[in-house]
């Protein structure tokens, strides 16, 4: 028995910190990566595909949101796909599966487990589905639980699909909620079971794993990894199972951190530290960093052009938090002439930085524009 596990989805998530072109972007790959997951399957000879929980993002997706995973599903009319309830979707009596159910709309290939108990999907293998069902956001129970006296025909391969968190795994508060024995594959003689909730890969033991989420969707995806889907094999029942980790994410996420500019050497290092992410294609790249430092006038210069605005044209997304200082005297004014209104405001914003406090930083922005201003100015009339 060979079929992929995956989970999270996430189909209508926003990314608040991106403009509207790469929000849209990224909300189509987390829709297209539906197609990559079946291509998986076929290429595998897998004949289901389960998905552990939040499909979508809300309970109440738009119209076309709700139908985009159901189209995607149905072109692959050969391969079963296996969905249940997740926190972010669950089971509600008007959530989003009771409106496919009453709208309609959903392909005879697609199976939502919306309802606890052993389910055959393959009779020639004696494949189980046990499901647990979330019916809302947040519960205290272990919804795995029934899954130990759960009755299937001896011999049967039993495969458990859950959305929560593992006992002891986590330490957040979202990990008190929804909560999974760390054993509960032994005690129920599960062949596997499949997680979802936890967004990057994780295997808690022989057959207990987090698919992850196959598209990546955060800088802080945690330990394992993300953008990966997992094709399993179960040789028998009692046989354990082989797991083998695919890529199926097409954005690269990478936090780099903090990062120190104090020279033109530091900025073309900068510059080529985010294009060597993904060489042939910087465009699949978001990059999130914090800057900070000192740079002279040329330097601030260069910084603008090579960082803010090429580089940022250059990749999906440039997150830049922070941002250099300017290092300006008396001897950088010269470039605005010996007198005159601009050399004069220069001078009064150059005395209001260096007093400091709250002032001397609005100054400080503000003779930086002025500088950059002035510069593309004397460009443009070149």
């Amino acid at each position: 028995m060979k079929f992929v596990h995956t989970s999270d989805w996430q189909i209508g998530r926003t990314f608040g910190f991106v403009n509207d072109e790469t929000q849209g972007a990224l909300q189509a790959q987390r829709v297209e990566v539906v197609r990559r997951i079946g291509h998986l399957a076929r290429q595998q000879g897998a004949k289901h595909v389960l998905v552990a929980g939040d499909i979508y993002e809300h309970e109440t997706p738009t119209e076309r949101t709700l139908y985009q995973p159901m189209e995607r599903m149905r072109e692959f009319a050969d391969v079963h796909w296996h969905l249940i309830p997740g926190n972010h979707d669950a089971n509600t009596p008007e959530g989003v599966w009771a409106r496919l159910v009453r709208e309609g709309g959903v392909p005879a290939n697609v199976h939502l487990h919306c309802q606890p108990g052993p389910v055959q999907i393959d009779e020639a293998e004696n494949v189980w589905l046990l499901p647990a069902v979330l019916q809302r956001r947040h519960v205290l129970a272990d919804l795995t639980a029934y899954m130990d006296t759960a009755p299937t025909p001896p011999g049967a391969v039993r495969i458990g699909l859950a959305h929560g968190s593992v006992v002891n795994f986590g330490n957040n508060e979202e990990a008190q909620h929804n909560p999974l024995a760390i054993d509960r594959a032994q005690k129920a003689g599960l062949s596997y079971l499949g997680l979802g909730d936890w967004h990057g890969f994780c295997q808690i033991n022989e057959r207990t794993c987090y698919s992850g989420t196959p598209e990546i969707d955060n800088f802080d995806i945690g330990r394992g990894g993300g953008g990966e889907t997992l094709v399993v094999d179960i040789q028998g029942a009692t046989a354990p199972p082989l797991i083998e980790r695919h890529k199926t994410g097409h954005y690269m996420w990478q936090k780099l951190g903090d990062v120190t500019l104090t020279s033109a050497e530091d900025i073309y290092a900068l510059d080529a530290r985010v294009r060597g992410i993904a060489p042939d294609n910087a465009g699949a790249v978001l990059v999130w960093l914090t800057v900070s430092g000192m740079l002279g006038v040329e330097d601030m210069a260069l910084y603008e052009s090579l960082i803010t605005r090429r580089l940022r044209a250059a990749v999906a997304c440039l997150r830049l938090s922070g941002t250099p200082q300017l290092n300006a005297g008396l001897d950088d004014l010269d470039c605005f002439g010996p007198a005159g209104a601009v050399r004069r405001a220069a001078e009064t914003l150059l005395a209001q930085a260096q007093n400091g406090g709250a002032e001397g930083a609005v100054a400080t922005e503000a003779l930086q524009r002025l500088f950059l201003f002035w510069n593309e100015s004397k460009g443009q009339a070149a």
